[in-house]
């Protein structure tokens, strides 16, 4: 049971890099294709632009993900080492430091007592960094994952304003793309909450409002330098 929790947890880090990933190529490509639009009508210079802003945005949030995964998991292992030492050192003030949590929590002092006695037999190391620091040391997310997950999922949202962009009228185009683009933020806002357990609503609202003033800005930007 303990494996297939572990296994899943990872599996969330991984959708949540991905969901993240394909969120912010669509912003990202977005905004750069409208900003072009809005400044010519010329369709090689948008799709050039959209394929460029692709490929650095990729390999931007490949290495991003990576690094900030790498700093995490680095963090986590130093709290390990402290933990293992302080338990070495001082074992009984780390069982009061996890008892008092739970008695914190309104867990009654006999069962507070009960559990404290059987989880620190079973895992003291996980127990203490799990009530000190609120990470489980067995479930450690792959930076090189993460970074794969961005990699694709990166260039993969960035197609949807491209494409929208590229094959409708000039006359509409821009339109076009925002409404695409908007949809696609749902989308992407509300499965990022899920991941998140956070409210629905709120996220999605974000990301919508996050895509709008990305457009927005990259549009009167490119209508300054229109010819």
């Amino acid at each position: 049971m303990a494996k297939k929790k572990t296994s899943l947890a990872r599996r969330i880090n991984i959708l949540r890099a991905s969901v993240m990933g394909a969120n912010d190529g669509i912003i990202s490509v977005a905004g750069i294709v409208i900003g072009v639009a809005a400044a010519t009508s010329n369709s090689y210079a948008i799709l050039i632009a959209g394929l460029s802003g692709a490929l650095a945005g990729t390999i931007s949030m490949a290495m991003g993900e990576y690094v900030s995964v790498s700093t995490q998991k680095d963090s986590q292992r130093m709290a390990l080492i402290e933990e293992k030492e302080r338990l070495d050192e001082d074992y009984q003030s780390e069982y009061d430091f996890v008892k008092q949590k739970y008695l914190d929590q309104g867990i009654a002092p006999a069962l507070a007592t009960q559990a404290t006695n059987e989880l620190m037999a079973k895992d003291a190391l996980g127990t203490v960094v799990l009530e000190r620091h609120g990470f489980n040391p067995h479930e450690f997310t792959s930076p090189y994952a993460a970074a794969i997950a961005s990699m694709i999922s990166f260039p993969l949202g960035s197609i949807l304003p491209m494409v929208a962009v590229m094959i409708t009228p000039a006359a509409t185009r821009i339109w076009a793309t925002v409404v695409a683009v908007l949809i696609a933020l749902c989308i992407t806002g509300y499965v990022a909450a899920v991941l998140g357990d956070a409210e629905r609503g709120k996220s999605v609202v974000r990301n919508v409002v996050a895509g709008l003033l990305t457009m927005a800005v990259t549009f009167v930007i490119g209508q300054l330098f229109a010819r």
